[in-house]
């Protein structure tokens, strides 16, 4: 099934990154909202090594059209050699709120 409407969700060290990433992302009309949370913890694998870092998670709501260019745009502003980008599907919602994705992610 395919959905038009997604969230995407990263996560970045600082609250400063992830609000020059949400910046550049709204400025670009990628996606139409972004909320940042934290700090939270994060505990993962990495290189061997269990990390427990203060992260920061941006809430990206976009359409499934622009996930290829937001990706490539996080990729690119992202401090992290291998950043947390992955897009979940909205599989229902009030018609207004996604119309409204869809307008403010019209160029």
């Amino acid at each position: 099934m395919k959905h038009d409407y997604i969230i995407c969700f990263t996560t970045v060290p600082s609250k400063k990154e992830g609000t020059k990433i949400a910046n550049k992302i709204l400025e670009k009309k990628l996606a139409a909202c972004i909320n940042i949370i934290g700090p939270i913890q994060s505990i993962y694998t990495w290189e061997k090594r269990i990390e427990e870092p203060t992260e920061y998670l941006l809430i990206i709501k976009t359409t499934e059209q622009k996930y290829k260019e937001l990706e490539e745009l996080i990729k690119l502003l992202h401090s992290y050699k291998v950043p947390e980008i992955i897009a979940i599907p909205i599989i229902d919602g009030l018609k207004e709120y996604l119309d409204w994705i869809d307008f403010s992610t019209k160029l």
